[in-house]
């Protein structure tokens, strides 16, 4: 009882840091006219904010955690949170839009360690079987400051200036790194030294190749109309715009329940959990095209699309570890890593797709457009799944038959 206590706050810890390193992410999204007005740039110029921290997400999250994959884990953590305080302060006392980008990637980096080490370090806190429900408890950080911290750090910077929000989000970071150091064990396994042999190995894996594939489209078709939901709301549903934040809020809860059952469904069998959650996704997202301009149907469907949008994160990450176990047991915090990759470069392909959708066909047809994406995601693990049992199978059938008759079959 004792020892579950202990690894529930660590997993706490971690989920503050998720919650201060999600809220940044996002943060510059609702601040941008402020930082283009104050450091006198174009809106498209202060965009490169979002840009440059999804790419250093992306490709510095593999990168980076090869590189301190001999350092103790907790170290590490704390050395992650140290140079995200770092780059969100150096954000809030910018004084241009050169300083401004480099503290935005500084921030980014520590981004995409985190969430590598951060998922492996949540699965060596519990047991086996609750290894989903560990990377879900930690990942919660991250869908609640997706809709909370952000408009929350949205507001205060159009109170107090945007450099507000940075520090806000800095103090946060404090909170993070005395958490994890009082909370987190010092005793977690330490990495071990990926040779590139190895990470080579990850990457020409078909099975982790096609999870990765699953990843981005999966997560990433709801961000087609996740981007666009405030637009979507005020102008398609008719909500003003203080529903609209309310209306938010209820999103995040429903995005927070869906991650526990997404996380608990995946325990056993990932694989299978995602496909019925990709394909419950998809058919929401059709669903949306028709219910969006009814509010009551339309704020019933909204809620069904939160319960989804982030339920098959911790299946997603918990299914590319596992390959990655049984393809490349000695690359696992850098699969990880990949995954994490996957995850952000979903995010900016959906965005991306949601902007061209929105400028060139409208608002509603970012809901059937993301479907398609998710419905991609349905193949895809159908595919997976079916490799899966494939494997199953021959493995199966070299299996000695030494069971004693009258056993139970398997």
């Amino acid at each position: 009882m004792e020892q579950n206590k202990k690894s529930t706050m660590a997993l706490l810890a971690l989920a503050v840091s998720a919650f201060a390193i999600g809220t940044t992410e996002f943060i510059s999204v609702g601040l941008l006219p402020l930082i283009a007005e104050d450091l006198h740039i174009a809106l498209t110029t202060a965009g490169l904010t979002v840009t440059l921290y999804a790419l250093g997400v992306t490709f510095g999250a593999p990168v980076l955690t090869s590189l301190t994959s001999t350092v103790s884990r907790k170290t590490l953590l704390l050395w992650i949170m140290t140079v995200f305080i770092i780059g969100n302060l150096l954000a809030a006392t910018a004084g241009s839009v050169a300083v401004l980008l480099i503290a935005r990637i500084v921030s980014a980096l520590a981004h995409g360690v985190f969430m590598s080490i951060g998922s492996t370090i949540a699965a060596d806190l519990v047991p086996v079987n609750r290894r989903a429900s560990a990377i879900a408890l930690m990942f919660s950080g991250l869908t609640v400051a997706t809709v909370t911290g952000v408009p929350l750090g949205t507001y205060l910077g159009q109170q107090l200036g945007w450099r507000a929000a940075f520090f806000a989000i800095a103090a946060v970071g404090v909170l993070a790194l005395i958490a994890n150091l009082v909370l987190v064990s010092a005793k977690l396994r330490r990495g071990t030294k990926t040779k590139l042999a190895v990470q080579l190995k990850l990457v020409a894996s078909p099975r982790l190749l096609l999870a990765l594939a699953m990843t981005a489209l999966g997560y990433g078709g709801t961000f087609v109309v996740f981007t666009y939901l405030s637009p979507l709301l005020h102008d398609i549903a008719g909500f003003q715009e203080s529903t609209v934040a309310l209306i938010l809020l209820v999103y995040g809860i429903a995005i927070a329940i869906g991650n526990v059952i997404g996380g608990r469904a995946a325990n056993r069998k990932p694989s299978k959990a995602l496909l019925i959650m990709f394909l419950a996704q998809a058919v929401v997202l059709f669903v949306l095209m028709f219910t969006a301009p009814f509010k009551v149907a339309g704020l019933i469907t909204i809620f069904s699309l939160g319960l989804l949008a982030f339920m098959s994160v911790p299946g997603l990450q918990i299914y590319v570890v596992q390959l990655a176990e049984q393809f490349a047991p000695e690359a696992k915090d850098v699969a990880s890593a990949f995954n994490i990759a996957a995850f952000n470069a979903g995010i900016a392909i959906g965005a991306s797709l949601g902007g061209f959708v929105t400028d060139h066909l409208g608002l509603i047809h970012t809901t059937w457009v993301g479907g398609l994406m998710v419905l991609g995601a349905v193949g895809l693990t159908a595919w997976s799944r079916s490799l899966e049992k494939s494997a199953q199978r021959q493995q199966q059938s070299h299996q000695p038959q030494t069971q004693p008759l009258g056993g139970l079959s398997q």
